[in-house]
């Protein structure tokens, strides 16, 4: 039986360069997804002129019966899942004129609950050893958090989804509200939005060592500012560029990491490994303390 990955949002930026490494890395299949589907398909054209070989299948987070019908398609046609990298999440412009409480909303749902809500179909498809990717941020840092309180909360070993979902309404009602300062929370959706997959992927952790299925990591990743739609392609590197430079100081040259280097990094780790595990990973594949860390060097 054939391994199976998949890849959300990958028809263009990280998520394309992330679908078109596991091509050459990953010992299975690997599932190309977007929202729409004659873009998806055109992305999966690119890819087969470079002589790679991706599957493809509609995906919109943002619609819980898509998300059913492809946990359905997995199901029926490979009977499990091997690797699930949750890229797709959306950010409005920072010269966007909608109103506050409308972009919380919308980032709110898009970016934490539409990839729970992929989790909650797909987790129960996945096999033993299975990898789960969630891609976070700079952004999710929880550092960016404010509020003492809010952060003592975020980061406890006792948070439940339950109790992280709730928050994540809260910030929304406050956001509408015009009072989310007043809860403890920053003045940007996406942060909350990136800090709640974070916090998110650790209660995930702890409920795979529970689980009777081995070896089950899921782990958080910065992939670095980049040069994508997303960031209105003001990002320093290019997706193929590891996504952050290391600046070498006394004027020796920039040395760039090729590929999507922290989310294929967390994709391949090996069966039976002890770290990481829940784990923010850097850009550099350095795994920085989510609750405590300092800030690296570099974005």
């Amino acid at each position: 039986m054939s391994r199976v990955a998949v890849v959300t949002g990958s028809n263009k930026g990280i998520g394309l360069e992330v679908v078109r490494q596991l091509c050459s890395k990953f010992h299975g299949l690997v599932y190309l997804t977007a929202r729409d589907e004659e873009r998806g398909r055109k992305a999966v054209q690119e890819l087969e002129k470079e002589g790679l070989k991706p599957c493809f299948h509609q995906l919109d987070i943002d619609d819980q019966k898509s998300i059913e019908k492809l946990r359905d398609f997995l199901q029926e046609k490979h009977g499990g899942l091997d690797l699930l990298v949750n890229n797709a999440a959306i950010a409005y412009k920072a010269a966007s004129t909608a109103p506050f409480g409308e972009q919380a909303e919308n980032t709110i749902r898009v970016n934490y609950f539409g990839t729970l809500n992929v989790c909650k179909e797909l987790f129960p498809l996945l096999r033993p050893h299975a990898r789960v990717v969630n891609l976070t941020s700079y952004a999710g840092f929880l550092r960016n958090i404010p509020d003492e309180g809010l952060k003592t909360t975020l980061a406890s070993p006792d948070l439940t989804v339950e109790k992280l979902s709730s928050l994540m309404e809260d910030f929304v009602k406050r956001a509408k509200e015009g009072k989310h300062g007043e809860g403890g929370w920053p003045n940007s959706c996406y942060v909350v939005s990136k800090v709640g997959v974070s916090a998110l992927s650790r209660i995930q952790q702890r409920e795979f060592l529970q689980d009777s299925r081995v070896d089950l990591v899921v782990n958080h990743v910065h992939p670095g500012y980049v040069d994508t739609d997303m960031t209105s392609h003001k990002g320093p590197l290019t997706v193929q560029q590891g996504l952050i430079p290391f600046i070498i100081l006394l004027g020796e040259t920039i040395s760039r990491i090729r590929g999507a280097v922290s989310s294929v990094y967390a994709a391949l780790l090996p069966p039976n490994i002890e770290e990481p595990k829940g784990a923010y990973i850097w850009h550099d594949k350095q795994i920085v303390d989510w609750v405590n860390g300092p800030l690296p060097s570099a974005h």
